[in-house]
């Protein structure tokens, strides 16, 4: 069973001639879309949709909202809801999207993953609406990327190339630059084979034979040679990044780790909560060099806040090992706030898919709170239904709605620097002292007597060290 929707654009042939051959102006590649439902035969009854691309192992993980969800089934993305999130990533790679092929079967092709007859389809409907390049909702083989190339006539890409592609337009910094030509690298290498036919053998006539190397291996050991080269100097941004973080250690100061979904709203947090003017967008990975802020908190401690990279379904592993240095803040993190887009229909299977990141980055048992964003877009029946607790938080980011809540919670679960309530008699000509104590503690009481200022005040454990000889037993 397979469905075809092409899409053919309004405008004319001729106005669309002349646009393309006009210099200035940079046409968006028109991008053909197929996805794939794969329908294995089992024997497990009231399953919602059908298994896709991971969607397994997402099985075994549940959310940790509430003891309901960690025992239910977390659900699936179905083919439509995956498709639908390929469009989005076409649409953020700058694409313009003009059809749509979706495919049933119960297991896939190892040639072409479709299947010869369906990618006689495809061909056809790709041709119909003049598509530039067709993608593939699913992770291609070598073999199999180059097996439907030769048959469609068209430039191929699979899901990973693609997220790869959306990485490398958003990489701003030296540093997210390197991590994402580090996994484009890894990606391209295995894919080398069969791209012309100067890469395949040595010439054999006269004045052909070369020194023994053919063109394949010449390129695949400069790029073996640029890996290495890419993989030295992210390992010493690594080291730069572990020195700075010892530094940050060496002072009682936690840092507070934003992870989530893609397009959750977690750089538009950021920015509420740090008044900074961190780049948000609403197109997916708008987010991937790291940012560091400070955030004061209602007893007066200050916390770093770390935003990080969105994760997304079948993240490929060669963008989670090259973007290591950078999550380590995560690991790192005292507490982790995980983002969820309460409005978004499909938040369930994303929050599943953000379990598994967290397990493969080793830190899926750290302190979480659960904040889900977006309160504002809800209808105000189910708005007024939501009921924070002690392990969740109801946001909105864009209206700065509960992030005086956010903020009281985050106090009380932090264990670094504790608070205490002391009593103190500190001389008024320590103005120093006495000035620090009002910036970094909550004062309940002040009283003046005989050149002393007695107070009364909750403070964090290195404040109360600094003051102890003025601390009252």
């Amino acid at each position: 069973m397979s469905k075809s929707k092409p899409r053919r654009s309004g405008h004319s042939g001729n106005t669309r001639a002349a646009t393309r051959n006009n210099s200035n102006l940079r046409q968006p590649e028109r991008a053909f879309l197929v996805g794939l439902d794969y329908r294995p035969k089992r024997s497990a009854k009231g399953s919602k949709g059908t298994l896709t691309a991971g969607a397994q192992a997402a099985r075994d993980f549940s959310v940790d909202a509430s003891a309901e969800a960690k025992a239910a089934r977390i659900p699936e993305f179905t083919a439509e809801e995956s498709l639908a999130e390929l469009h989005t990533l076409a649409m953020s790679a700058g694409a313009e999207i003009v059809g749509e092929f979706l495919q049933r079967r119960d297991k896939p092709d190892p040639a072409t993953l479709i299947g010869k007859g369906k990618l006689e389809e495809i061909k056809g409907a790709a041709a119909s609406v003049s598509a530039d390049l067709i993608l593939f909702d699913h992770d291609l083989s070598p073999s199999q990327q180059r097996n439907i190339e030769r048959e469609v006539n068209a430039r191929v890409i699979d899901r990973t190339q693609l997220i790869l592609d959306i990485f490398a337009r958003h990489a701003r910094t030296r540093e997210g630059q390197l991590q994402v030509e580090a996994a484009q690298l890894e990606y391209m290498l295995p894919r080398l084979a069969g791209r012309g036919i100067e890469m395949s053998q040595l010439g054999g006539g006269i004045g052909t034979r070369g020194p023994g190397e053919t063109q394949l291996e010449t390129d695949r050991r400069k790029i073996y040679r640029r890996i290495r080269h890419v993989k030295q100097q992210l390992e010493n941004v690594r080291r730069i990044r572990s020195q700075q973080r010892q530094r940050r250690e060496s002072v009682p100061v936690a840092t507070v780790a934003l992870v989530g979904y893609t397009n959750a709203g977690k750089s538009t947090l950021f920015n509420a909560l740090t008044k900074s003017d961190v780049v948000a967008s609403s197109r997916m990975f708008a987010t991937l060099d790291p940012t560091l802020r400070s955030v004061d908190l209602p007893s007066r401690r200050k916390v770093l806040l770390s935003d990080t990279v969105g994760f997304i379904r079948d993240l490929p592993h060669t963008l989670v090992s090259a973007f290591r240095a950078t999550l380590e803040e995560v690991q790192r993190a005292s507490l982790v706030l995980q983002v969820s887009d309460v409005n978004n229909p499909l938040s369930a299977e994303q929050d599943a898919q953000v379990e598994l990141v967290l397990k493969e980055l080793e830190a899926e048992t750290k302190p979480r709170l659960r904040v889900f964003n977006k309160v504002d877009l809800l209808p105000a029946v189910k708005r007024d239904a939501l009921r924070d607790d002690a392990t969740a938080v109801h946001v909105s980011a864009a209206k700065r709605i509960g992030l005086s809540t956010l903020l009281d919670r985050i106090d009380h679960l932090l264990e670094e620097d504790p608070l205490s309530r002391v009593h103190l008699r500190v001389p008024q000509k320590e103005g120093k002292m006495l000035a620090m104590l009002e910036a970094r503690s909550r004062i309940y009481s002040r009283q003046y007597k005989d050149g002393l200022v007695e107070l009364e005040a909750e403070a964090p454990e290195s404040l109360v060290r600094k003051m102890k000889r003025w601390v009252v037993k």
